[in-house]
């Protein structure tokens, strides 16, 4: 089975300078044009069979643009989405470090933010819905996951089956692209974080 896992296109918190996470925001229109992009590639080039996607707007938005363009039915999958930041979820990020700010060395791994998870639930809600995925996608030759940075970064993690705490990440730009594959006998990364399809748009920033 290869597996496509794509980040959803740039969203309005990007540019509010606000705590994402839970909170609900829609895609900018450049998110849309990242995630036209990102469909036309990927259906020319690796179509998914199945896509799984997190119901929070900015990646269902994303992953219905791929869904539109190559004609695979879309799947919705609660957790899928994003580390549950809690009470900083839709904060300024200044507001939040001044209300709830970090205790002293740091939030340890199984400590819950207020209304949120922990870095542990994080982790295992991931490794539960990755192992889901997998199973239910039955015979699929190639599926595609559409998802958010943190619940990426936590699939690949599984993915390679590191420990629950382990000091490495995965970092993915908008609408980034990666590509692993299970065999029989193999665990394969065949790339990560590609964004190449983004080109001329960010010839066009400059």
């Amino acid at each position: 089975m290869d597996i496509v896992i794509i980040r959803h296109g740039q969203s309005e918190a990007d540019l509010l300078g606000v705590h994402e996470g839970r909170a609900d925001f829609s895609l900018t229109d450049l998110g849309r044009e990242q995630a036209a992009l990102m469909a036309e590639k990927v259906t020319k080039r690796f179509s998914p069979n199945k896509i799984w996607a997190s119901p929070l707007k900015r990646a269902h938005e994303t992953a219905s643009i791929l869904s539109q363009k190559c004609g695979v039915p879309l799947l919705l999958e609660d957790d899928l989405m994003e580390y549950n930041n809690g009470v900083l979820a839709g904060l300024p990020r200044e507001v939040a470090a001044q209300k709830y700010p970090l205790p002293p060395g740091g939030r340890l791994p199984h400590e819950a933010i207020e209304a949120g998870e922990s870095v542990l639930d994080f982790r295992l809600r991931v490794e539960r819905v990755f192992s889901k995925i997998i199973a239910e996608s039955g015979n699929a030759p190639r599926i595609a996951i559409v998802a958010h940075g943190g619940t990426i970064s936590n699939i690949l993690k599984s993915f390679l089956k590191l420990p629950p705490i382990t000091e490495y990440g995965f970092s993915t730009g908008d609408t980034g692209i990666h590509y692993l594959r299970i065999t029989d006998n193999n665990r394969l990364i065949l790339w990560l974080n590609n964004t190449e399809h983004l080109v001329d748009l960010q010839k066009d920033e400059v």
